[in-house]
C-alpha cells in the first residue's frame, strides 16, 4: 500500500541546472529521483513547493511522493542522506496526508538574497551572494522594501508569465538589513512570479545606488511607470528559506517529529 512522504531539502544549487528534471543536465529534482529510485527499486515521481532556478540555493524547499514501502520517515532520511551528492541533504520527513501537494498547499513561501557590499569580490562568497562594490544606502532600500507588504500587481517584477495568468501577489512580509558587508533582502509571500525576488533585488540595489527614489520604485507597482523592476540579479544570492502550511498540515510538513 503507497503512503505519502514529505521531506524537507536543503541544497546548494551551484552545480545543478535548478530544481526541475531537464534532460541532459544535472537537477536538484534529478538527483532526488534516482537516489530514491536506488532506495525503493523502482522510479519515484517527486512534486515540490517551488521550482527553483539554475544556480538557486535552499534551506526548507519541500517535496513530497508516494512510495510502497514501510521504511519510517526518519529511515527514508537517513538512506538518502547516504545515497544524494553532499550537496544535497535532507533535513527532516514525515508522513504527509495522501496527495499531499507542497506547491497548492503552501501557504507562503520566503525567499532571501544575499548581496555583499564591499569594494572587491570575494573568491569564498562567489557562489552564495552577489557583489555589489558601490556603497548602498540599505536604510533607503529597507524603505522601498516595506512598500511592498500587501496586495499588487507586480507585472513589472516578473519575467515572462503565461496568457491570462494573474500577476497580482500578496506579499507579508519584505525587509532590508545589513551586517557588516552583507545585506540580506527576505521577502515572505502567498507566491511569487517567476523571477521576482530577483528583479525585486535589482531595483533595490539602484535604490542603494541612488539611481532609483523610493516613489519611483512604488509607482512601479502601483502601474504608473512604463518601466520594469531590475535587472534581474544572478540566481547564486537567492535562497528559498522556508515553506509554510495551514494548521491542518501542522503549520510545516518538515516540522513534525521524526
Amino acid at each position: 500500500m503507497e503512503h505519502t512522504l514529505a521531506l524537507t531539502l536543503e541544497y546548494q544549487g551551484s552545480a545543478y541546472h535548478g530544481f526541475q528534471v531537464q534532460p541532459q543536465v544535472p537537477t536538484i529534482q534529478g538527483e532526488l529521483e534516482r537516489a530514491l529510485e536506488a532506495l525503493v527499486g523502482t522510479h519515484v515521481n517527486t512534486r515540490s513547493a517551488s521550482r527553483t532556478d539554475a544556480g538557486a540555493h535552499a534551506r526548507g524547499q519541500v517535496v513530497a511522493f508516494e512510495v510502497a514501502t514501510s521504511y519510517p520517515a526518519k529511515d527514508v532520511v537517513r538512506a538518502l542522506n547516504a545515497l544524494l551528492p553532499a550537496d544535497i541533504r535532507v533535513q527532516r520527513g514525515c508522513e504527509a496526508p495522501e496527495g499531499f501537494d507542497p506547491r497548492r498547499r503552501a501557504s507562503s513561501r520566503e525567499y532571501r538574497y544575499l548581496l555583499l557590499n564591499r569594494e572587491r569580490p570575494s573568491a569564498l562568497w562567489r557562489e552564495f551572494a552577489y557583489h555589489v562594490s558601490s556603497p548602498l544606502d540599505a536604510e533607503a532600500m529597507g524603505r522601498a522594501a516595506a512598500r511592498l507588504v500587501g496586495q499588487h500587481d507586480f507585472a513589472a517584477f516578473s519575467g515572462p508569465v503565461r496568457e491570462g495568468r494573474s500577476t497580482r501577489r500578496r506579499v507579508f512580509r519584505a525587509e532590508v538589513r545589513r551586517s557588516g558587508e552583507l545585506v540580506t533582502f527576505a521577502m515572505e509571500a502567498e507566491a511569487f512570479l517567476p523571477h521576482q525576488v530577483r528583479r525585486t533585488v535589482g531595483a533595490l540595489v539602484r535604490i542603494g545606488k541612488g539611481e532609483m527614489t523610493v516613489e519611483e520604485f512604488q509607482g512601479l507597482m502601483e502601474g504608473t511607470s512604463a518601466d520594469l523592476a531590475g535587472p534581474a540579479l544572478p540566481a547564486w544570492g537567492l535562497y528559498l528559506e522556508s515553506v509554510s502550511y495551514p494548521e491542518e498540515l501542522l503549520h510545516h510538513p518538515s516540522d513534525r517529529n521524526t
